[in-house]
């Protein structure tokens, strides 16, 4: 193995490494004011800072010295104005860097090794598994779900331009790459208002029209090939999801109207797809009894496209039973010609029907719980006293619904559009088909009433139990809810109503589990241990009870929100845990990181599908964890949780995050349609802070705390009971285990504590400052003990170096960003000093761009 890494290494320090200093040469063109100054200004100001934190100068001690060393500037002014220009410079570093990398996605990475559907296809074979396959892939698929969440500072010209520009660099076009270069100069990066909900779903349309349709063509065109009978028409290995416009859960933006309006946004893109590729058919297949088929396809898709007030007569059944037919036209009577073209078309009507993604509905429990106490009020449709009956005499009342509600009757907007969403379902599922919308996920899922308040309002907006075409999700996500969640599922399934509602719907019952709250209450083993528990507690409960239940996970980017190598997390469960589906959200910048190329998404993509089908069928597949190791990972998760509740409790903890982090500038940042915070007039609190500024805030801190704290001090505890040796074992045996900490080694690179040293002696916030410090300090030292290396990611070089080139290229953003906050408390101190701090937290939020796009994942 070693060879292919050094290999891939050398690739990737020839391709990404020595091109970007090649490429950024050209920078100095860019029109930019005085900008062949700013480049090597910015060079100089970069030595200036490493050579300045390695003495332990302060962010303000950096830049005063480096003013007075490099320049005669006075003015603070003109000050403030070079670091703007430093900010512009670097922003586009970040993207001729993003890429190169993806240029070069081809040569480091090996598109036919571990993990790749050509190595499944040898795994297969080896292992004479064809049979066993075949019953797996009957109802195995793996769905992924772009959400809205805003941790993507890319504008959509923006991702454009690295899209070409990644093409120019594949084919050395220095002349293009140069061009595109300065266009980036000239195309602003900042955007001036918040994006709509609509905005936010038109720009992922584009990773589904650009990357997903062609990636999930080459994935489905292979399968066809290779495992010829384990792949009928109902096979639906690839599945896509989408949340822009039915996530409204926290967000008052995202309407009924908005919902309906995506859901056609979704229909016309993938129309087009078809239409355009059945006309690129037709140059090819121009032969006796299919030139005429293709041609009237053609047309239909046309009329149902582009004809203004058609009503829509094409159905997914009708493309695929259309190409099947010119497809045995061609095998019986033109040797087979082209066949290839229609089979990849066939895969891709598979996949994406007339729906492309299926958009899944969210709110949050609160919301229905309001809303039925005034249903209640202003209606016959339930009991006046409902909202005084306790759990069980409500879940009755609900389910002896049997007239709708007039929503004439509600006054709250809110309470409207959550009957009008219910209504939008049907009309989506006539237009789109079923898939098109046939999900409702319950945040803040509490107990069983969670679940049959939704079906309840279900049949309050006139749908019959009969014809109820909707799963609906419970989502878990806090420590505690994770806990109860085997308990509250269990009196969902004794429920006669609802087990009826499961056996139309398959008997197949999707859970949601959330890791970006679950690791900001209870740190990252607790999180991610406790997740894994429910996993076995609600497979083993739901198989009692004859249910199959699929596991749909909320993964953000960064490993402190479930995200990191997950292909491994789901390569590493145990048998004891349901392995039916996998599905797993897909966040802002780790769309456009890991699924940002065709080649990319493909190669994820087939990481997962891999994961999945490995798991179950090949007897060297990760083996259950035994009760002594699963005793070992609940003392170090309650050693981790107990080190993480000491600093989560400190009376400074959110204020120091508050004073030392951009998180209050996150709301401003204009990326997202959500508010930052659930209840924006509150007092800064954890459990209404959301995950992704909580998460983000502390990286651009590059203190990372909820990606690793509390590890080193599990690790130390048992080590100090005499179980190193046992914690070695697990280490050696246990890939969840070895996956959990390499996500962990990941977080850590990524944090550089001398830029915040300073506050090491700050009077109110340097203990917090200290116990930070100390606990990354002890978790490196245990880490590498375990390792047996000498840096943290040795065993993943090209991600490690990655990493390290990316960190060089912000950190005069983090100077910059810490020195102005610097400024921002200095101002906040002494109002009288004057005027400017309007002009800092614009140096503060234009920072931040640049600082979490360079990490890829950090949100």
């Amino acid at each position: 193995m070693e060879a292919p890494v050094n290999n891939s290494l050398q690739q990737f320090k020839n391709l990404v490494g020595t091109k970007f200093q090649l490429y950024n040469s050209l920078f100095t063109s860019l029109p930019f004011h005085r900008v062949e100054k700013t480049g090597i200004f910015l060079s100089l100001f970069l030595l200036h800072c490493e050579e300045g934190y390695a003495k332990g100068g302060s962010p303000q001690e950096i830049l005063d010295s480096f003013f007075d060393q490099y320049t005669n500037y006075k003015d603070e002014q003109k000050k403030i104005d070079l670091l703007f220009r430093f900010v512009q410079y670097a922003e586009r570093q970040v993207v001729l860097f993003d890429a190169l990398e993806d240029a070069a996605f081809r040569h480091i990475r090996d598109m036919q090794g571990a993990g790749t559907l050509r190595h499944l296809q040898s795994e297969v074979v080896q292992e004479q598994a064809q049979d066993e396959l075949k019953e797996k892939l009957k109802d195995f698929s793996v769905r992924l779900v772009l959400t809205a969440h805003p941790t993507q500072f890319y504008p959509s010209e923006v991702l454009g331009i690295i899209n070409d520009l990644a093409k120019a660099l594949i084919e050395d076009n220095t002349a293009q790459v140069n061009s595109y270069l300065q266009q980036l100069g000239k195309t602003p990066f900042f955007k001036k208002e918040k994006p709509t909900p609509y905005d936010e779903a038109i720009s992922l349309v584009w990773f589904l029209e650009n990357i997903f349709y062609q990636a999930g063509g080459r994935i489905m065109s292979f399968m066809k090939g290779q495992f010829p009978g384990a792949i009928t028409n109902e096979t639906s290995v690839l599945r896509m999801g989408f949340w822009p416009g039915g996530d409204r859960d926290g967000n008052p933006f995202v309407t009924a109207p908005t919902t309906v309006e995506v859901a056609a946004a979704l229909r016309a893109s993938i129309m087009k797809c078809y239409f355009r590729e059945v006309r690129s058919l037709k140059r090819r297949l121009t032969f006796k009894n299919v030139e005429n088929v293709v041609a009237a396809l053609e047309q239909k898709l046309s009329r149902n496209l582009f004809q203004p007030g058609h009503i829509s007569d094409i159905t997914q059944q009708e493309i695929l039973g259309t190409l099947s037919d010119i497809r045995k036209t061609i095998i019986e009577e033109h040797n087979g010609l082209f066949v290839h073209l229609v089979d990849n078309l066939i895969g891709k009507v598979q996949i994406f029907g007339l729906f492309f993604a299926t958009l899944d509905i969210r709110q949050d429990s609160s919301v229905h719980e309001a809303l039925l106490d005034t249903i209640a009020t202003v209606s016959d449709s339930l009991p006046a006293n409902y909202s005084s009956l306790n759990e069980q005499d409500k879940i009755a009342a609900l389910l002896k619904v049997t007239q709708p509600v007039d929503i004439a009757k509600l006054e709250l907007p809110l309470h409207k559009d959550a009957i009008q969403t219910i209504g939008s379902i049907r009309k989506i599922q006539q237009e789109n088909g079923e898939e098109g919308c046939n999900r409702y996920i319950i945040s803040h899922s509490t107990s069983a009433l969670s679940v049959m308040e939704v079906y309840g309002l279900f049949l309050l907006s006139g749908w019959k139990k009969e014809e109820m075409s909707v799963d609906i999700v419970p989502l878990f996500e806090t420590i505690d809810d994770l806990r109860h969640a085997g308990g509250v599922m269990k009196n969902l399934y004794e429920n006669p109503d609802y087990r009826e509602h499961l056996r139309r719907r398959g008997c197949k019952q999707t859970i949601m589990l959330g890791f970006s709250d679950g690791t900001k209450d209870g740190g990252y083993l607790m999180a991610n241990w406790s997740i894994y528990k429910a996993k076995e507690e609600l497979s083993k409960i739901s198989k009692e009870y004859g249910i199959s239940v699929v596991f749909f996970d909320g993964r953000g980017g960064p490993p402190a929100r479930g995200g990191g190598k997950t292909h491994q997390f789901y390569a590493s469960m145990g048998r004891n845990i349901a392995n039916k589906e996998i599905q797993q959200t897909i966040q802002g910048q780790t769309i456009s990181s890991n699924f940002g190329t065709i080649d990319a998404a493909q190669f994820n993509m087939e990481q997962l599908v891999h994961a999945g089908i490995s798991n179950e069928l090949f007897s060297s597949r990760e083996v259950t964890l035994t009760s002594e190791e699963e005793h070992l990972l609940q003392s170090l998760a309650d050693a981790g949780y107990s080190a993480y509740n000491k600093l989560k409790t400190h009376p400074h903890f959110l204020g120091y995050l508050d004073h030392a982090s951009p998180l209050r500038y996150y709301a401003e940042a204009n990326i997202g349609s959500r508010p930052s915070k659930r209840n924006s007039n509150a007092k800064l609190n954890l459990n209404d802070l959301r995950a992704v500024p909580y998460v983000g805030a502390w990286s651009q801190l590059k203190q990372n705390v909820p990606g690793y704290y509390g590890v080193g001090s599990a690790l130390e505890q048992l080590d100090k009971h005499g179980r190193w040796s046992a914690v070695q074992h697990l280490y050696q045996h246990s890939l969840f285990f070895r996956t959990l900490l390499d996500n962990c080694e990941m977080a850590m690179k990524k944090s550089y504590f001398p830029l915040t040293a300073y506050l090491a002696k700050h009077p109110q916030y340097g203990e917090v400052w200290n116990m930070i410090y100390n606990e990354y300090e002890l978790t490196k030292k245990y880490l590498l003990m375990l390792t047996g290396g000498t840096d943290l990611m040795a065993n993943s070089p090209i991600d490690q170096l990655s990493i390290q080139m990316r960190e060089r290229i912000v950190l005069p953003l983090l100077t910059a960003q810490q020195y102005a906050l610097l400024k921002i408390r200095e101002l906040d101190a002494h109002p009288e000093n004057g005027e400017g701090k309007e002009t800092y937290e614009k140096l503060v939020m234009r920072c931040s761009f640049g600082i979490i796009n360079a990490g890829r994942n950090s949100a």
